[in-house]
């Protein structure tokens, strides 16, 4: 509604655009003349800037206008410049900065901006400093590890380049008295030995390994012997008898004594060679047995006894430690 219509002028029934729309223009409603009024007949001007109106005072011309006497970026009369306090005695009221030449078109540095623009955090030095103390941190643990990886190196290290008090570069005391005592056990020519009744040497049959090739014959009779009394036996224990002898025809076996006890049941001889009866330069072979031995001194007797088959040559007789075949 509008004034010319019941009198009644509300800024809400004031359309300042009525004039644009055809039943605004039907009710009178015309362009503002002059940048003045505007809308329907009769309407309010109702628009001003904020802090245009002063209580007390003479009206302010309307939107647009400027007073006769101000001129453009001027204080107007009875208004205090923006940011001043009023005096003593004069009325205080608020000045848009639109009534005081229009707002500022650009930014005023603030004190201390050095070109316009304040000062933030200083973003830049936090960061340098949290990567700072992250690098220490990760230096601190990387030294840490190194520092105790390198004890664990040194000490392996030591043990692997200066053997211990138990360790030694070169063979055990034990493995050498061993080797030492393999070397040096006892070995004889049949020909040294202790001889029993109607025993003798001969060379006559080729093939002894002893000096000079010769034998021990004879033992073919019940109650003939040899005796080996053998010294430097370095330990108690299992030895293994070797003796060379020849046999021809049938397989032969007899007594074999050590310490005065006997050993087992029979010494074997048998003709593994396959030499004919008589034969005995073709007969040469080796036997051997396990007999336990003494450290020190020890007696070891082959003999025929009753029962035995004792046609054999003797040649020589040895020993090893342990047992073994060869």
């Amino acid at each position: 509604m509008t004034p010319g219509n019941n009198g009644a002028s509300t800024p809400e029934d004031d359309d300042p655009f009525g004039y644009l729309y055809a039943d605004g223009q039907a009710n009178g409603a015309t362009p503002p003349p002059g940048g003045g009024g505007y809308g329907y007949p009769g309407s309010v001007n109702r628009v001003r800037a904020v802090g245009e109106r002063q209580y007390g005072q003479p009206a302010q011309p309307g939107y647009g206008q400027q007073p006769p006497t101000a001129q453009y970026g001027q204080v107007p009369p009875q208004q205090q410049a923006y940011g001043q306090q009023p005096g003593y005695g004069q009325n205080a009221h608020y000045a848009a900065p639109e009534t005081m030449g229009g707002a500022p078109t650009s930014r005023q540095p603030l004190p201390g901006d050095g070109g316009g623009r304040g000062r933030g955090p200083n973003t830049k030095g936090l960061l340098i400093g949290a990567i700072a103390v992250v690098a220490a941190v990760v230096i601190g643990i990387g030294v840490a590890m190194l520092g105790g990886g390198s004890d664990d190196d040194n000490s392996s290290n030591n043990v692997s380049s200066n053997p211990s008090a138990s360790q030694s570069a070169s063979p055990s005391a034990s493995a050498s008295k061993s080797s030492g005592a393999s070397a040096e056990l006892p070995a004889i020519d049949a020909k040294a030995l202790n001889f029993g009744t109607g025993v003798s040497t001969a060379s006559d049959v080729a093939g002894a390994l002893s000096d000079g090739g010769v034998y021990v014959t004879g033992l073919n009779a019940t109650g003939a012997s040899v005796t080996w009394n053998v010294s430097n036996i370095p330990k108690t224990g299992a030895y293994t008898l070797f003796a060379r002898y020849s046999a021809a025809g049938d397989d032969q076996s007899m007594t074999l004594t050590v310490n005065g006890k006997v050993f087992g049941s029979k010494l074997s001889l048998k003709n593994y060679t396959g030499a004919a009866d008589g034969d005995f330069a073709k007969g040469w072979t080796k036997t051997y047995a396990y007999p336990t031995l003494n450290k020190g001194t020890n007696t070891i007797t082959i003999s025929c006894g009753d029962g035995d088959s004792c046609n054999v040559l003797l040649d020589q007789l040895s020993l090893k430690e342990g047992q073994v075949k060869d």
